[in-house]
């Protein structure tokens, strides 16, 4: 085990130059590589043992060619839920001792590992989700931060913590676990939430039950191998994939359940919510939920700004992963000064925006996740010009195999209209025009949610006030909306986006943590 001077201090993890022919080759390499390898089969992980699910095995396809199985998952039962819940439980006396050098030890060779492979993990993400190179490789890079990042917070927590002194006594303030926690991540980052969540509450103690997205069962039993090689102990993380009904609900509502952190939509979130709220008979303490979940985030470019720049920023924030980021901008905020000048300068982009399969390096748009995500994008479309928006480009099904959809701008989007109210998870994006810097405070605050927004302007005054009014948990001055980095942005959201978990943050493992008093009397008695 390293010692503390041996640690050096937390530093983001490069992204890929992929412009680089050496890495483009071993990139290309990991692609061939991990295609020949599928489907790939996922079984449980229960009490340190591979097993098969009591519900038999479903499959993840490649939703840009949705006759390529990627990987054919174990489909774990409620009976196979509890089994791993009564593990974890039996685990955790036995982890919650370990020291947090112990237990960060795991993360840093997790990390080493995952950096060593970092291309065949990405390259699966590019197969099973359908992120191009780029998103698939900042995928795999946000991980590797989570783990380096958690890993150094938990020496942090682990140490002596500062109390007041007081005559006569001793005091102690120490944090401690919380005990078996589930973990349900999203599928559209597949492996960097999974990660931050699942080695986020590892590292300080507590054990855990993973379900992954049904989407994307195979990266996630790539991270488990990963977790499985570098000698982490059977039962302190025990990994059931399944469905919502059989194995969600019950990690959600077992007693034995600490705590539950999940990512994915605000329904599903409101519903774990109000599930985990209810006491069920023999348990013994509220259940705590940390939830991340959705956005209807916005970019606001005023009068001011640096319109060329702020062009080529809404195009990443709106179509980046397809728009299939909780992060992603949606709501588009324009002063009626520039607002012409911008459309010349971002339609074209729109236009010449490169869509097809991700596994070439040339696509920036690929495929959405699965047809029901498609269909609902559609179902938005439909109500957009029904209510009398503008389509300005895009709107059209890709004639390709895949759910592809071209990426889609509507004009004349009032603040009432379904794509400016409602969460699509796609490359749709809505137009709204504002008269003055107060109005588009006011537009850009209209929504239940609260997680991401983007302010471009150059005045330092309306800065200032962008900065103290603008309602969002992650809030960028002359930059895109979406992209934060694991120590540099902490990330979670207001209002239905979520507990503002803010994950990647210095807060984020206390979630995960109880804190304990102790003062013991010393002198006469």
């Amino acid at each position: 085990m390293r010692t503390t001077s041996e640690i050096t201090p937390f530093v983001n993890e490069p992204f890929t130059d992929f412009s680089d022919e050496e890495n483009a080759q071993a990139f290309q390499q990991a692609l061939q590589k991990v295609e020949g390898e599928f489907p790939r089969v996922v079984r449980l992980w229960v009490d340190g043992e591979d097993r098969e699910g009591g519900a038999g095995t479903f499959e993840s396809r490649d939703p840009g060619q949705p006759d390529r199985i990627v990987a054919n998952s174990a489909k774990g039962s409620r009976e196979d839920a509890i089994q791993a819940i009564a593990g974890a439980h039996k685990a955790f006396g036995e982890w919650s001792r370990k020291t947090a050098e112990e237990r960060a030890e795991f993360l840093f060779r997790a990390a080493r590992t995952l950096r060593l492979r970092k291309h065949e993990f990405s390259a699966q993400m590019v197969y099973e989700v359908g992120k191009s190179w780029a998103e698939a490789d900042g995928d795999t890079a946000e991980a590797i931060d989570f783990l380096e990042f958690y890993a150094r917070e938990a020496l942090r927590y682990g140490r002596k913590q500062p109390v007041v002194p007081y005559p006569g006594e001793e005091p102690e303030f120490h944090y401690v676990p919380l005990g078996v926690g589930a973990v349900i991540p999203p599928w559209n980052f597949p492996l960097a939430i999974l990660v931050g969540m699942t080695s986020a509450a590892l590292v300080t103690g507590n054990t855990v039950v993973l379900k992954p997205a049904s989407d994307s069962p195979g990266i996630a039993g790539m991270f488990v191998d990963l977790m499985k090689e570098v000698g982490l102990p059977g039962g302190v993380l025990q990994f059931v994939p399944g469905g919502g009904t059989e194995v969600g609900a019950t990690l959600v509502e077992h007693p034995l359940t600490r705590f539950v952190n999940f990512t994915g939509s605000a329904a599903v979130g409101a519903e774990i919510y109000e599930k985990a709220a209810r006491l069920q008979p023999g348990q013994i303490w509220l259940k705590r939920v940390v939830a991340e979940m959705g956005g209807k985030d916005f970019v606001f470019v005023d009068e001011d700004a640096d319109v060329a720049a702020a062009a080529q920023a809404v195009h990443a924030s709106a179509f980046g992963f397809q728009g299939q980021k909780c992060s992603a901008c949606s709501r588009l905020i324009l002063h009626e000064a520039i607002a012409d000048a911008f459309m010349e300068q971002f339609l074209p982009l729109v236009e010449a925006t490169t869509i097809g399969h991700p596994s070439d390096p040339n696509v920036f748009l690929g495929p959405m996740i699965n047809e029901a995500a498609l269909n609902k994008a559609l179902e938005g479309i439909v109500a957009a010009k029904n209510e009398g928006n503008e389509l300005l480009a895009g709107g059209e099904v890709v004639d390709r195999p895949g759910f592809y959809l071209q990426p889609t701008v509507f004009g004349g989007v009032g603040r009432g209209d379904t794509i400016w109210k409602e969460e699509l998870f796609a490359p749709v994006l809505g137009v709204h025009r504002v008269g003055s810097f107060e109005e588009g405070i006011e537009a850009a605050n209209d929504t239940v949610y609260g997680l991401t927004g983007a302010y471009f302007g150059r005045n330092e005054e309306k800065i200032a006030i962008a900065k103290r009014e603008l309602f969002a948990g992650n809030l960028y001055i002359n930059r895109k909306c979406t992209g934060a980095l694991v120590g540099v942005h902490p990330f979670g959201g207001f209002n239905m986006s979520g507990t503002d978990s803010k994950a990647g943050g210095r807060d984020y493992l206390l979630l995960f943590l109880q804190g304990k008093s102790i003062s013991r009397k010393v002198g006469r008695s």
